[in-house]
């Protein structure tokens, strides 16, 4: 499927569907602003800075095996097996492979290669949860994308191995529009994982992401999104949505762990009833990083259930913004929900804020929130000193442990050790930062 908006086939004069949404999606992009977000009134997210028009698509040539894709993609998979990879460099799917032992009717293929063969299903759930609606660069995504990942679990069938694709920028001026869509189909069992990576780079480059993950009736799906753009001037302005169908089930976990500008919506949707949800994340901010985060839980039908929380830790200049709703629109009787939102302040210049939030519409529910804003217990530090424990030290076994109770939950040995081993190196990486703070406390 070409990415030019304006395409059309040799045979018809009229365009296609999908084209004719790239061309409204087109008209939407170039007529919209560069938006501004404001959080709480004392500071706001801003891409003042960010030259977009010096920023362009990038197509590359693909690789045949994965000892040929970048480094930091090779960390990310290890030996691990799949049963399908999607590699996306800039605005070309690079890599693929699908396991040989896939149950029939399993697809992982690019979502240009879904719209080709596989059209029916693509068609029916492409767009539907986030659209060109969603503002400028969701617009710019849907008009724009190249590549794109497309996984697809008929009904009735358990995947005891994961799908993966892998967003990689490697070199400044880029800009990537980033595409997922994702099905579990009625009565299956599948894991999803997005990883958006990148070492550190010289410039700046943009990722533009949309993701829409999709669980049908009785479907369970395990939904893993890491994110870690490294110390380069990466943006990041993505909109994912997981959207869970009739006693469905959806675990949802996101992990931010290093971008220089992020802002990210990402929403999930009991969209039927006897649908559940569990939303836990984690974010590490460090030095002039930037995060924006605005989850919503939204409930669209009656009895429906829901858990989010969250967990985060801020150091150096850094801001970091998690703004959580719970939503229960006017149909939705018999919902039940919580929110509740962590975070950690590691040193004296950086700003967090833990913004939970509800919107109630329907009597006959029961949804509550919480969030704290707080900082190292210096009593249990001081207990760990006269046990022999240098400060350092014991202040990452802390922060280690203050994460602990949701990286466990991934129940994904290599995606916790990865987790662990970054913020074990932002703590280092901070440590003076750290060290300064608590003497003037």
């Amino acid at each position: 499927m070409p990415a030019d908006p304006n395409h059309r086939n040799d045979t018809t004069a009229a365009l296609s569907p999908i084209d004719a949404d790239r061309k409204a999606a087109l008209e939407v992009y170039e007529s919209s602003e560069l938006p501004e977000w404001r959080r709480s009134g004392f500071w706001k997210t801003s891409l003042k800075e960010l030259r977009i028009d010096e920023l362009q698509t990038r197509h590359y040539e693909p690789v045949s095996s994965r000892a040929e894709l970048p480094q930091v993609v090779q960390d990310a998979i290890a030996d691990e097996q799949y049963a399908g990879l999607i590699v996306q460099k800039g605005a070309t799917v690079i890599y693929s492979e699908t396991a040989d032992d896939n149950p029939q009717g399993v697809i992982a293929c690019s979502l240009e290669d879904a719209f080709a063969n596989h059209a029916e299903i693509a068609s029916k759930y492409y767009g539907t949860r986030v659209s060109e609606k969603d503002g400028k660069f969701a617009a710019g995504n849907a008009a724009l994308w190249t590549g794109g990942a497309f996984f697809y679990v008929p009904p009735k069938t358990d995947l005891d191995k994961p799908f993966q694709v892998i967003n990689v920028i490697d070199e400044p001026g880029v800009v990537q529009y980033g595409r997922l869509l994702a099905i579990v189909d009625t009565s299956s069992r599948a894991a999803i994982r997005e990883y958006n990576l990148a070492p550190d780079i010289e410039g700046q480059a943009l990722h533009a992401g949309v993701s829409e993950v999709f669980a049908e009736d009785n479907a369970w799906a395990k939904v893993k999104t890491f994110q870690d753009w490294g110390g380069g001037e990466i943006y990041d302005i993505s909109t994912k949505r997981v959207a869970i169908a009739r006693d469905g089930h959806a675990r949802w976990f996101p992990i931010h762990l290093g971008g220089h500008l992020t802002k990210q919506t990402l929403d999930i949707i009991t969209a039927a009833e006897g649908a559940d949800m569990r939303h836990n994340g984690v974010y590490f901010t460090q030095g002039n990083e930037h995060l924006d985060l605005f989850t919503t839980d939204l409930h669209e039908k009656a009895n429906t259930t829901g858990d989010t929380v969250w967990k985060g830790a801020s150091t150096g200049s850094s801001r970091a913004s998690y703004e959580g709703l719970i939503e229960i629109v006017e149909k939705a009787t018999n919902s039940h929900t919580y929110l509740q939102t962590h975070s950690l302040l590691l040193s004296r210049d950086a700003k967090v804020d833990a913004i939970p939030s509800l919107i109630v519409k329907v009597d006959d529910v029961s949804a509550s929130h919480g969030g704290t804003v707080g900082e190292v217990d210096e009593d249990q530090v001081f207990y760990m000193r006269t046990r022999g424990i240098d400060r350092e030290t014991a202040i990452r076994i802390l922060v280690e442990g203050f994460f602990e109770p949701v990286i466990t939950l991934f129940e994904d040995e290599h995606l916790e050790s990865m987790v662990r081993e970054r913020i074990a190196g932002k703590l280092a990486e901070a440590s003076e930062d750290i060290a300064a703070y608590a003497a003037t406390r």
